[in-house]
Parts: structure tokens; C-alpha cells; sequence
């Protein structure tokens, strides 16, 4: 309470009406440094989406579908109102309080300014408010963060040393990967474009660091030019003698603090900002110079080449040996003595940790029992932590962080004898999850075209989840990548050969426990190699109007069968996962012991 009171002060100082403040930071972090962890800070939600909203009376939480459960747990609702984002909006919220009998206290002809840190808002986000509050009168005004000028104890910004993507890994070097986007950006007509997401620049130079943990990149900025060249903001001395050898004489090392004036010298140049991914802050800086335009690394960092392919598929065999191993161990444990939340999570890390590529995971560990999995992005935590308990669900939603790739995987396993209705549902997601696996679709296909395949069967039962299918992943870089996603909320990228995606259908009561089976696809053209065990079984005819894609499924773990009911299964669908269930052990079963190998063969088993 001391904190709002003191941001409530500061408020009232600059004659404010309220601040919005955004769970991402200026580099549109999905899990931002402890330093600008602001909303956690102020409410407590430790969510990787969310608004806070504070007014001169009242505050409000925003979250999406899921994050209302873990809000709710966080966060102490008698201060902070709480809403599902998907019903109603921060800004509509706002325009609310406005029309009430008593809005907070102003001066006459004074209007209502909301404020908000430009640094934080896209030019789409700020517009999208401003469609619905400025029609109510209400002003938004730009400001330095207001959370941090009371922050009394935030942490200095990350700084850590940069180092190489190896060729042997990244398929393709810096210098050509400059020279392809240059050249889109002269096509354009543009002299140069802002890149401000890390995820691009690391991709960009092929190098990578450790500021933000979980996902291996450096948080800072660069500009690109049409003749390759670019200028990096970032502390030198992050950058050693090997790091700017491989970086090369085009690409310039340039101070943060110099950020701002190297922007206003672009003054009379064209510059390309997305107005999709570029904070305002950075827009108007540039002034007229900046025009409209896509990150123009956005799409080509999520076309993989055949290195980041391959590399991708050999991470997640690598991965299969750690996931399997956990879920034998479980299985032995759990019939003799009770296993907590935490334990699963710690010997799984020691699991992939023991192999010598593994870097860091990809995000915290969701390791959810009972009515703990119903918490779609649950963390354990010392106070949260509990054992597992017989006639329960535990859904384990991990991943890892390999030189050569990203994963990231569910799987839903029983503890003791499941209900059947816990089969039921269980049976239902993984219906959906093979229709996305053996979707074979028109090339020009958008995710969102795709989503109600992956329900249909949950549907019918009068259920639903409230989360995206699937979302875009990158190659050693954020484990939710743009711009590719398979969801019912839209989304126009077309699914194109080269993407990854994950295809992880749901389900969740809440109070009792959550089902979901994850496992990362790759949109493979026809002229690809078949793999009947992890593509369709259909067959096309030879002669076809239009051009088709499919999904190769490279997560390699079985999936539960112990909660299927095979009557409920087609035949189609029975020879897909017996399919599948044969290729996993034919990779995994060489790197198992004796007992882990006989558990694989019976999880493995066909139907």
C-alpha cells in the first residue's frame, strides 16, 4: 500500500489523473530483467502479460486467460481490482471511471491526462487507446516511469558479455544476413531501419549474452543502414577483442547514452520503425524520419535454414532423453514415496544439465499438480510447493536452451489411477493435438485458420481453453517468437516452410487440474523428405491445384497413454500415435539404461 501511496503522491504532484504501466519493458521483454520487473514490483503479479492501472482511488490488474488464476493468487484484490483482458480492456476500464458520479479530483479546464512511459508503447498499442479514450476525453501524456522515479532499491540494468553464435550452429553469417535485410530496406526506399528487439539484433550479428534469463540475448539497440552497415548502442566493454573481430569494421560500437542524439542526426534520412514493435519514445526521436515499415528480421529470423533445422531436431532428441528420464523417475518415485512440485523441477534441471550443450531453460518450469495445473503459467515457489497426491493430474511444461536450439515441451501424466473423466478430457486435447499434427493446408494459410481443429473435439463437449494453439519459437533466442501463431484471437503471418510452432492444445478445471500436450512442429514443404510417423498419414493426389504445407513434429517424448480412452480414438488417429510412439523409442531408447529403456517400451507400447 506504501507504494501506490507513493506513486499516488507523485500523481497528484504532476497533476496526473492516473499511470498505465505494462508488465513488458522497453525491449518488449516477455520476462524482463529483475530491474524492470515494474509491475511485479508494484502488485506482486509475476505474470509475463499484464497491465496495472493506478487512478487517485482506485487500481486495477489486467490479465489474459492465463494469468487470471495466478493474479488472483498474487495479488491482493482488495487494492487491486482484477480483470481478464479478453472482457475488458485497461482503457475501457478507465473511460468507466470517468463516467462514474465521482471521478478523482481535477482543475477546471484542466481535462483528464492519464500518463504513460512512451518508452514502454508501440505506435499500434497507443493509437488503440487513444480510439477509446480520447472520445471520453481523456488525455494520454507522456512521461519519464513514474514506478521507478519511487523505486527506491531497483537493481542496475544487466550487463553481460557478448558472445558468438558459431557458424556451425547460426547456417548463415552476420555479413550476409546484413546484406539480405539491407537490401529489403533499400527496396523500400528507406535510408536505414530501427531494430529495437534484441531477439533480431542477436540474430542480425550472430552473437548472443545473458541478460535476461531464459532467453540468451543482449538488451540493446541497433540501426542498420542500406549500404550494411550498422551502429550498435551497447557498453563496449561488453564486447571483447574475438566478439569485435567477429562483429567486423561495419558494424560500430556506439555508448546508450549517445542513443538519442544519433537518432535526431537521422533527421533527414528515411528511417524504417515498426509500428508494431518500435516504442513511441523511439519514433519520436526521429521525427518526420521515421516511417512506417516491418523489423525487417522479424520474418527471416523465423524462416530457419536447413543448419538451424537440423540443429533444432538434434536439440529435442537431446531434450527427449532429459524429459524421459524424469518421467520414468517420477513414475518409480511416486509409487514409493511422495515427490514434491520442487523436486520434479530441480531434477529435471540436473537431467539436462548433465549433458555438456545445455545452456540455461528456456523458461521457468511449470510443474504443476493438481489444482496447481489448472494455473495455466504456474511457478512452484517454497510457499506454493506441495507433494503430489494420489488420483491426480501433474502437467510438466518444460524447456531448454541448446547452441542449436530451442525447446519446449508439455506432457500430462497420471499419479495413480486417472478418473474417467480425467481420460475424457485428456483423450479430447490429444485429438486436437494430432488434427494439428496431421493438418495438411494451402500454402498463404494463417494460423488463426487452423486453431479450431486443435478444439473441435473440445467443443463438442461444451469445453474450451483460453490460451493461443500454438506460438512462433526461435533457434537459441526467445521460446515465443513472432510472427507466426496458430489462435482463435488472429494474427495474418502466413505459415510458411522453415517456421517452428507449437501445437499445444489444453484443458483446465479450475480448482482440480489442467491437461495440455505441447510438442514444437516445423512447417515442412512437400519437396521435404516424408516422415509418415510425424506428418499425416493421408495421402494427397499426385495432381494438386495449389501448392500444400504440413507439420513435421520434432518434440520426441511419449505421451501418456495410461489417460486415453482408445475408444474415443479414431483408427487414424490410433496409427498416428502409434506411429509416433515407434519413433520415439527408436531415437531415445539407445541413451537409457536398462530399467528407463523397458519404461520407454511400455509408454511406448501400441494400442
Amino acid at each position: 500500500m506504501n507504494k501506490l501511496k507513493a506513486l499516488r503522491g507523485t500523481l497528484a504532484k504532476y497533476k496526473l489523473a492516473g499511470f498505465i504501466q505494462p508488465v513488458h519493458d522497453e525491449y518488449r521483454c516477455e520476462y524482463p530483467p529483475a530491474c524492470n520487473r515494474r509491475v511485479e514490483w508494484l502488485t506482486g503479479f509475476s505474470g509475463s502479460a499484464g497491465t496495472a492501472v493506478v487512478l487517485a482511488k482506485k487500481a486495477a490488474l489486467f490479465t489474459d486467460g492465463r494469468y487470471t488464476l495466478q493474479a488472483k493468487n498474487e495479488v491482493d484484490g482488495k487494492i487491486f481490482e482484477q480483470y481478464n483482458s479478453g472482457d475488458k480492456s485497461p482503457e475501457a476500464w478507465i473511460a468507466e471511471q470517468f463516467l462514474l458520479p465521482n471521478p478523482p479530483p481535477r482543475r477546471a479546464g484542466e481535462g483528464i491526462r492519464i500518463a504513460y512511459d512512451p518508452k514502454l508503447y508501440t505506435q499500434h498499442m497507443l493509437r488503440r487507446m487513444q480510439a477509446v479514450l480520447e472520445k471520453k476525453g481523456v488525455k494520454l501524456v507522456p512521461v519519464a516511469n513514474l514506478v521507478d522515479a519511487i523505486w527506491a532499491d531497483r537493481l542496475d540494468a544487466p550487463a553481460s558479455a557478448l558472445f558468438i553464435h558459431m557458424m556451425k550452429y547460426a547456417g548463415e553469417s552476420s555479413l550476409s544476413k546484413r546484406k539480405r535485410m539491407a537490401k529489403e530496406i533499400k527496396e523500400v526506399g528507406a535510408d536505414a531501419a530501427l531494430i529495437t528487439s534484441p531477439e533480431s539484433i542477436c540474430w542480425l550479428l550472430n552473437v548472443r549474452a545473458s541478460d535476461v534469463v531464459g532467453t540468451p540475448i543482449a538488451l540493446c539497440t541497433a540501426i542498420l543502414g542500406a549500404n550494411a552497415k550498422l551502429q550498435l548502442y551497447i557498453a563496449r566493454e561488453r564486447c571483447d577483442a574475438y566478439v569485435r573481430t567477429h562483429l567486423g569494421k561495419d558494424v560500430e560500437l556506439r555508448e546508450p547514452a549517445k542513443l538519442e542524439a544519433g537518432l535526431k542526426a537521422l533527421k533527414s534520412r528515411r528511417v524504417l520503425c515498426d509500428p508494431a514493435a518500435v516504442p513511441v519514445w523511439f519514433t519520436q526521436a526521429l521525427g518526420k524520419a521515421a516511417v512506417d515499415g516491418q523489423d525487417p528480421c522479424g520474418l527471416a529470423k523465423a524462416l530457419k535454414n536447413p543448419v538451424e533445422l537440423q540443429g533444432i531436431r538434434n536439440a529435442h532428441i537431446r531434450d527427449g532423453v532429459a524429459v524421459a528420464k524424469l518421467l520414468c523417475w517420477l513414475d518409480r518415485e511416486v509409487a514409493k514415496h511422495s515427490v514434491s512440485e520442487m523436486e520434479i523441477c530441480d531434477k529435471l534441471l540436473a537431467l539436462r544439465a548433465s549433458h555438456p550443450l545445455f545452456v540455461e531453460p528456456s523458461f521457468p518450469t511449470i510443474s504443476g499438480s493438481g489444482a496447481h495445473g489448472a494455473i495455466v503459467h504456474y511457478r512452484v515457489s517454497k510457499e506454493s510447493n506441495r507433494a503430489l497426491k494420489k488420483g491426480e493430474l501433474m502437467l510438466l511444461d518444460s524447456g531448454g536452451q541448446y547452441p542449436d536450439g530451442t525447446t519446449d515441451i508439455t506432457r500430462t501424466v497420471p499419479v495413480g489411477e486417472p478418473t474417467p473423466e480425467h481420460k475424457d478430457r485428456f483423450t479430447r486435447v490429444l485429438k486436437g493435438h494430432i488434427a494439428i499434427a496431421t493438418a495438411r493446408f494451402p500454402k498463404g494459410t494463417v494460423g488463426s485458420q487452423l486453431d479450431a481443429l486443435a478444439r473441435q473435439y473440445l467443443w463438442q463437449a461444451g469445453l474450451d481453453y483460453d490460451h493461443g494453439t500454438g506460438h512462433g519459437v526461435g533457434h537459441f533466442l526467445s521460446v515465443h517468437e513472432g510472427p507466426q501463431r496458430i489462435s482463435k484471437r488472429g494474427g495474418d503471418a502466413k505459415l510458411m516452410p522453415g517456421m517452428i510452432v507449437s501445437n499445444e492444445p489444453g484443458y483446465y478445471k479450475a480448482g482440480e487440474y489442467g491437461i495440455r500436450i505441447e510438442s514444437l512442429v516445423i512447417v515442412a514443404a512437400p519437396s521435404l523428405p516424408p516422415t509418415p510417423r510425424l506428418r499425416g498419414t493421408q495421402t494427397l493426389p499426385r495432381k494438386r491445384e495449389r501448392e500444400y504445407l504440413s507439420f513435421e513434429t520434432v518434440t520426441c517424448v511419449p505421451i501418456d497413454t495410461r489417460l486415453v480412452d482408445d475408444a474415443l480414438l479414431t483408427a487414424a488417429e490410433r496409427q498416428w500415435l502409434n506411429g509416433y510412439h515407434a519413433w520415439v523409442f527408436e531415437k531415445l531408447s539407445e541413451s537409457l539404461d536398462g530399467f528407463e529403456r523397458e519404461w520407454l517400451k511400455e509408454r511406448c507400447k501400441a494400442m
